[in-house]
C-alpha cells in the first residue's frame, strides 16, 4: 500500500482547498472509499461520510478533516503547492496544506482500506467522517446540523488523530484534557480620516488600533493568574492604501486560547474592557467586535482514552508513545463525540525526522509554510495508529461486548 498512499499524499499536497470549499478532495475521497466497498454519502457541505458494516458489534468512528490553509509553501519539496483560493471576501490567496490535513485524510484512506482488506478479523460497523472546515471550526458543526447522526450510524465513540511537529514514528496522547478552546474576533475600529500633514484635525484609527494591540499584550501578563494558560495573538492587522493619507478605520483579528473556562471569561472580558477604553481615550466611537469563531475545549474519555493507548503502545512500541502536556492549539473535532453523546479520543503522531526536530533552526509546526511531514515513517504511523485503535474497539471481545475476532 506504501507507495499507492505516498502517490496519494502528494496529490492531496499539491492540490489544496480552502474551509469549506473541498470540492476536489470530496470527490476523490468518495471514489476511494466507494472502491474499497464503503457506503458514502456528503454531509455538511464537503464532508464525506463512509459506512462499512460488518455484521453485528460495536459501531466505531473515525475523523480526518480535509481542508487547508490561505499560506504561501516555502517547503522547496517536488509536490510543493502552487494552488490559489478565494476568501470569502473576494482576496485571492496561496493555499497549502501547512496543517498536516493531506496526510490526515491519506492515513485515514489507508487505514480504511486495511479495515476492507480484513473484514475476517473483525465485527462491526465503521464510520469514517471526512470532516472540512476544520480551520475554521465550521466543518464538525456542519455535519452535526446536516443531521449526521440522523443519517450515520451512531458510534459508542468517535476517534481523531493530528499530524504535528513530533518524532516521526511516535505517538502522543493525553488522558483527559487534550487541546485548548479558542476564540477569535475581529475589531474593527473607527476614527476620522484626513490628510498626513494635518493630524490634528483627523482620530488616526492607526495609532489607536496598535495601542489596542500593544496593550492587550498585557492583559495575560498581568490579569490571568500565573498558575492558568492563556494566549493572547494578533494575527492580521490591515489600515489605510497611501502614506499620506490618515484612513477613516482600521481593522484587526485576534485570537484567544484558554484551558479553563473560568480564565476565558476573564481574559475576554478584559480584552473587551481595554479595546474600548483606549477608543475612548482618543475620542473615537466604540470599535466593532466581531467573532470568527470558537473553538470547543478537547477532552479525551478517560476509560477510552486509557484503551487506545494501550493499543497505539502495542502497536509502535511503548517507548513511542508518551502523554503531553495540554496543546494550546484547538480543534472542533469534539462537537461530533458530543453531538451523539458518546466518548471522544484524540491523539497525535510525529512527522519530523530526528534531524529536524534538533537541528540547529528551530522546528516548523504545524501552519508554517515550512512545515512538510517526512511520508515515511509518518504515514505508515498514521495508517497503522488509526487501525490498530479501530480494531482494538471492533475485535476484542472484552471490549466488543462478545463480538470475537
Amino acid at each position: 500500500m506504501r507507495e499507492d498512499l505516498r502517490h496519494l499524499y502528494q496529490h492531496l499536497h499539491r492540490a489544496p482547498e480552502l474551509s469549506m470549499r473541498e470540492y476536489r478532495t470530496a470527490a476523490l475521497i468518495t471514489e476511494r472509499m466507494t472502491a474499497l466497498g464503503f457506503s458514502t454519502f456528503a454531509c455538511g457541505g464537503t464532508g464525506v461520510v463512509a459506512v462499512l458494516r460488518n455484521g453485528d458489534g460495536p459501531v466505531v468512528a473515525f475523523r480526518a478533516d480535509t481542508d487547508a490553509l490561505p499560506v504561501a509553501e516555502e517547503t522547496g519539496l517536488p509536490y510543493a503547492s502552487t494552488a490559489r483560493g478565494t476568501l470569502r471576501d473576494g482576496t485571492e490567496v496561496p493555499v497549502m496544506h501547512a496543517c498536516g490535513h493531506d496526510m490526515h485524510v491519506t492515513a485515514a484512506i489507508g487505514a480504511a482500506t486495511l479495515l476492507a482488506d480484513t473484514r475476517h478479523t473483525w465485527a462491526g460497523t465503521v464510520v469514517f467522517l471526512f470532516q472540512p472546515g476544520e480551520e475554521t471550526s465550521e466543518g464538525a458543526r456542519a455535519m452535526v446540523d446536516d443531521g449526521l447522526w440522523e443519517k450515520a450510524p451512531r458510534p459508542e465513540v468517535v476517534y481523531g488523530q493530528h499530524v504535528w511537529p513530533g518524532l516521526a514514528g511516535t505517538a502522543e496522547i493525553n488522558i483527559g484534557t487534550t487541546m485548548a478552546m479558542a476564540d477569535s474576533w475581529k475589531v474593527t475600529v473607527r476614527g476620522r480620516g484626513g490628510h498626513g500633514s494635518r493630524p490634528e484635525n483627523t482620530i488616526d484609527p492607526v495609532v489607536l488600533a496598535a495601542h489596542m494591540v500593544v496593550r492587550i499584550q498585557s492583559v495575560v501578563s498581568r490579569e490571568v493568574p500565573s498558575s492558568q494558560a492563556a494566549v493572547v495573538t494578533v494575527g492580521s492587522f490591515h489600515a489605510g492604501l497611501k502614506e499620506n493619507v490618515i484612513p477613516g478605520s482600521a481593522a484587526f483579528t485576534l485570537n484567544v486560547r484558554h484551558i479553563d473556562p473560568e480564565t476565558r471569561e476573564r481574559t475576554l472580558a478584559a480584552l473587551h474592557r481595554v479595546i474600548t477604553a483606549e477608543a475612548q481615550a482618543s475620542g473615537a466611537p466604540e470599535p466593532e467586535l466581531e467573532e470568527l469563531y470558537t473553538f470547543p475545549l478537547l477532552v479525551n474519555d478517560t476509560e477510552e482514552a486509557a484503551a487506545a493507548r494501550s493499543a497505539l503502545e502495542g502497536a509502535l512500541g511503548a517507548d513511542s508513545v508518551t502523554e503531553p502536556p495540554v496543546h494550546m492549539g484547538s480543534e472542533d473535532f469534539g462537537h461530533l463525540p458530543d453531538a451523539a453523546g458518546v466518548p471522544g479520543v484524540y491523539w497525535f503522531f510525529g512527522g519530523l525526522p530526528d534531524e529536524v526536530l534538533h537541528g540547529e533552526d528551530p522546528a516548523p509546526s504545524n501552519h508554517s509554510p515550512h512545515f512538510s511531514p517526512v511520508i515515511e515513517p509518518t504515514l505508515t504511523t498514521g495508517v497503522t495508529a488509526a487501525y490498530t485503535v479501530l480494531v482494538s474497539r471492533l475485535g476484542n471481545g472484552s471490549r466488543a461486548g462478545g463480538t470475537g475476532r
